[in-house]
This record gives C-alpha cells, sequence and structure tokens, in this order.
C-alpha cells in the first residue's frame, strides 16, 4: 500500500538523536550539500495514481451518463435493475481500491496471483444481480417533472386496466396485479414509480414501461440545468486522472506490479 511504502522510506532515512534524550527527536540520517531538504520532504505522501484512476474513472462515466442523460430533451425511462446496475458500476472502483484489496486474502493471492481479481470481481458482479433480482419493480424516468407524469398516468390508467383506482399519489392496477406510488426528486428533476407492496406481476410492470415509454416519445421537456454539474464534475476527474497518469507513470507500474502480486 501507498502509505506503508512511505512510512517504511521515512523510516529508513530518519535515525534517532542520540543526543535528544528522551525526546525522541527524529534527525535526518545524512545531510549533504547536495541534498538541503530532508527525506521525509522527498518522499511526502502523494496520492496513488492507479488506485485514483480505478477509483474514479468508473465514477466520471457514471456522472458522464447522467449529465448527458438530463440535458437532453426528451425524458428517459429505465427500470429499477437497469438503474441499480449503472450505480453498482460507478461505485464499483471505489470498492475495488479500497475494501477488496484492504482485504483480499493473501493465500488466495499467492495461490492464483492475478486471476485472484477476476474471482472478486466476479463476485461483486453476483452481489449486484442478487439486489437487483431481490429488489421490488420501479421505474426511473430521468428529466421529467412531476405535473408531467401524472397527467400521463391518468390517460394511460383507463387503457391498461379500466378497474384503476387513485389514492393521492398511489395507483391501484388490479388486473395487471399493480400497486404504484410517485416519488418526486426535484432538484435533481427525477421521478420515481415505485412499488406500494410486495405483491407485483412483474408482466404487468413491463406493460406498463413498454406504454409509459411510447408516451414519453411524445413527451418534450427542457434539459436539466444539472446535468451541466454532472458534466462538469466528469471532465474534472477525468483531467485531474489524465494529469496524474501523465506525471506518475513510473508509479503507475509500480502499483499495478504490487496489485497483481507480480
Amino acid at each position: 500500500m501507498t502509505w506503508l511504502r512511505v512510512v517504511m522510506r521515512y523510516s529508513r532515512c530518519r535515525v534517532p538523536n542520540p543526543d535528544a534524550g528522551n525526546q525522541n527527536i527524529l534527525q535526518p540520517a545524512t545531510a549533504t550539500r547536495n541534498q538541503p531538504r530532508s527525506c521525509l520532504t522527498k518522499h511526502r505522501p502523494t496520492m496513488d495514481p492507479l488506485h485514483s484512476c480505478i477509483a474514479l474513472g468508473p465514477l466520471a462515466v457514471y456522472l458522464s451518463l447522467i449529465g448527458m442523460i438530463n440535458l437532453s430533451r426528451r425524458p428517459f425511462l429505465t427500470n429499477g435493475g437497469r438503474d441499480a446496475a449503472a450505480l453498482g458500476i460507478g461505485i464499483s472502483g471505489f470498492l475495488i481500491a479500497g475494501p477488496m484489496e484492504l482485504f483480499l486474502p493473501e493465500a488466495a493471492a499467492a495461490m492464483f496471483g492475478g486471476f485472484v481479481w477476476l474471482l472478486l470481481i466476479g463476485l461483486y458482479v453476483m452481489a449486484v444481480v442478487l439486489v437487483v433480482l431481490v429488489s421490488r419493480p420501479k421505474l426511473v424516468i430521468y428529466n421529467l417533472r412531476r405535473k408531467q407524469l401524472r397527467p400521463l398516468l391518468e390517460e394511460l390508467a383507463p387503457q391498461l386496466d379500466h378497474q384503476a383506482r387513485w389514492a393521492g399519489d398511489s395507483l391501484l392496477l388490479p388486473t395487471l396485479g399493480v400497486n404504484l406510488t410517485m416519488e418526486w426528486y426535484g432538484v435533481m428533476r427525477n421521478v420515481q414509480i415505485v412499488s406500494a407492496g410486495p405483491h407485483q406481476d412483474f408482466g404487468g410492470w413491463r406493460r406498463l414501461e413498454d406504454a409509459i415509454s411510447t408516451a414519453l416519445k411524445d413527451t418534450p421537456t427542457m434539459p436539466n440545468p444539472a446535468g451541466i454539474s454532472q458534466l462538469a464534475s466528469a471532465t474534472a476527474i477525468v483531467v485531474i486522472l489524465a494529469r496524474m497518469l501523465i506525471d506518475g507513470q513510473l508509479d503507475v507500474a509500480q502499483a499495478l506490479w504490487d496489485m497483481l502480486r507480480l
């Protein structure tokens, strides 16, 4: 790990001062005219370019995708499974550069070498798939206001189910086996259609998704200003990571070698 290498370098180039008594003051082991700064100054801790790219790279891609969706002039509909999978990819870098490496089983690394990372990433993918499978049905609509969705559902509900009933922001479609409620996130201009109970018909949700998707094709909307900040954040991350990679090419190679246990 980067911080451990820095500590080892610092400990090698600093020795206790024998004249300091019990104060345990550290002084440079050597000091020459050609080396005016201490070893600590020369080897100050820096952020590891490799781990930074692993952690922030997927997040930059996720922010770029969400930013472009929010700046579109058309609403974007997706289901809860795809939305959760995209978020799982966006935060995957933090887990790989953080907990996965911190708790990497050394016995497995000694046996499989760098291939142990394929096993860990595969385990993470299966965990994300499990979360998607056990989640309740949900539809997520980006770049749409609540006042635009409510009339659309009021028009579609009788066409899908003649027994449709409203109760506030909740809608019951008994023939389809769908019971839903609307949740609105004003700042992000994001509307979620969430299941309102454990007993749901996935086939009915599929029909509802197709009907809403068809209706949204003729629903114009204004670009969401939040997409500008998301794209700007993604661009800033990419620029910073590119600069770190250019300045620390040797560190990247060494960190990759250590990470893969080669």
